[in-house]
């Protein structure tokens, strides 16, 4: 009995998110000889509450212990974190660059935290609709978090852009650029892309 009443209060105690939230973790330097991208992307968690959430992240490697060209990518379940997704197709993504000194302090980790809490609590977004996920980029001169959009509407975009800002804390010198999903897909390459606006 006291253990059935135990499962109930903890039931009660948890803490729902808006939307359920899926982690997915990637290498292409680590993959097997043949593999696609795809069928290199690892599914990690899905969580609906805060504690599951909390049980994820802290049971992970932090992202700055991640193997050279390792990713970690945090998207609403049922958006891929790839371009071609439905939801990402006419999108884009804010890119943070940071410098190496930076993550060897901890601000790496601690701004990809920063932007997973601002995600599940849903805090950037007025409308609600606008973001699909973010993905923390580990390479060998520089790392980079990378906050994903449904859109290029620009006056959208700059108003979730300079949230994200104020969630991680970060001088107005830091500067965020937006790329179109349709330029990376074009290039093949994720980060080598015409610049469309700036935060």
């Amino acid at each position: 009995m006291a253990s059935e009443l135990t499962k109930a209060e903890n039931k009660e105690a948890t803490l729902p998110l808006h939307s359920s939230w899926s982690l997915w973790y990637d290498n292409p330097r680590l993959a097997p000889p043949n593999t696609t991208w795809r069928e290199n992307l690892k599914h990690v968690a899905t969580f609906t509450t805060a504690e599951e959430f909390w049980s994820t992240f802290n049971n992970i490697l932090p992202s700055s212990q991640l193997a050279v060209n390792g990713n970690y990518h945090l998207f609403r379940t049922g958006i891929e974190p790839m371009w071609e997704d439905k939801s990402n197709v006419e999108g884009g993504k804010f890119v943070m660059t940071m410098a190496k000194a930076d993550s060897k302090k901890g601000k790496g980790d601690e701004w990809w935290l920063y932007t997973a809490l601002a995600l599940i609590g849903e805090t950037m977004d007025e409308s609600g609709s606008g973001i699909s996920g973010a993905v923390v980029s580990i390479r060998k001169r520089e790392d980079r978090i990378a906050l994903w959009l449904r859109n290029c509407e620009k006056d959208a975009c700059v108003k979730i852009g300079a949230r994200w800002k104020a969630a991680l804390e970060v001088s107005n010198k830091t500067i965020l650029r937006y790329q179109s999903h349709a330029s990376a897909a074009a290039s093949g390459s994720s980060f080598k892309n015409e610049v469309m606006f700036e935060v």
